[in-house]
């Protein structure tokens, strides 16, 4: 690799730039599309005229991906069953910048698809990445004034449903082991045990996944005679692990030795209240490596 290339302020920005991407689009395979995209408009520009190439990539990156997602949305709006982000495999590292992790989660994510473009936009910009007002202005195409409105309203909207507990690293990982054991050995007391009473579980199998709920599953009891006795149907050998999925302990499930599909929770007193399961085949590319993500 040669020392322009090595130097080039995209190359040294690129995980910044793809987090940004996938914040907004909540899709690995689209934020790469808006990279790629992007990287053609940078190669076009005489860098020589751009003083501050890190604000400059970041405002061409978001204007990309707000064109994407207005095109995705479209799309989504077809979608069979419930939609979930598409999951990436991180770092255990990723979860020592405590906010960046938090943003990144699923819960996190599918909290942000309840914006509208500009709105998600501002949020992730202002409140995941810290850009000043009027850098953002320039990348929504809208005043300061109006940046900051809509940032005031994007952050009442997600602390409305977000989590509102702060996340307790042990505690999860314990939360995802007693959940593991109980998947791998069927032991229904066992998942009630760690299943909070209200629990709410969404499955995202894209309408490619047969036994995948296309409606919220509430509740632990029915919750877990659900997964039983979808785990006593299967043909093959069901098998749970640790993992990190996007920024938090996950699970990774493997069917015959294949994968099938993840698992991210959210752990409110050593008891799960929120399951997401992403098993549409489409979304699992991004999980046997690790992905690249920053601030």
């Amino acid at each position: 690799m040669s020392t322009a290339h090595v130097d080039d302020p995209f190359v040294e920005h690129r995980n910044l730039l793809f987090t940004v991407a996938y914040e907004m689009l909540g899709s690995a395979a689209d934020a790469e599309d808006v990279l790629q995209e992007s990287w053609l408009r940078w190669a076009a520009v005489d860098h020589a005229t751009v003083q501050e190439p890190r604000a400059y990539l970041v405002r061409v990156v978001t204007r990309q991906a707000l064109n994407h997602l207005r095109t995705v949305s479209r799309r989504r709006e077809d979608y069979v069953g419930e939609w979930l982000p598409e999951p990436l495999l991180t770092s255990p590292d990723v979860a020592e910048d405590v906010e960046l992790a938090e943003n990144l989660s699923i819960a996190m994510l599918t909290v942000l698809e309840t914006l509208g473009p500009a709105e998600r936009a501002v949020f992730v910009l202002r409140e995941v990445f810290d850009v000043p007002y009027d850098e953002i202005a320039d990348a929504v195409g809208k005043t300061p004034a109006a940046v900051r409105q809509i940032a005031h309203r994007a952050k009442d909207h997600v602390a409305a449903r977000r989590p509102r507990v702060r996340v307790v690293p042990a505690e999860h990982e314990e939360a995802v082991e007693r959940l593991v054991a109980a998947l791998n050995t069927g032991d229904l007391q066992g998942l009630m045990d760690v299943l909070a009473p209200e629990v709410v579980s969404v499955a995202d199998g894209g309408g490619k996944v047969r036994g995948a709920a296309r409606r919220p599953v509430v509740g632990a009891e029915r919750l877990a005679r659900y997964l039983i006795g979808g785990m006593s149907k299967l043909e093959g050998t069901l098998v749970a692990s640790a993992t990190w999925v996007n920024g938090q302990p996950g699970i990774r499930v493997e069917l015959d030795g294949q994968l099938a599909g993840v698992v991210s929770l959210t752990v409110e007193g050593g008891r799960i209240t929120r399951i997401y399961s992403i098993a549409n085949p489409d979304k699992l590319g991004w999980l046997d490596v690790e992905a690249e993500v920053g601030r």
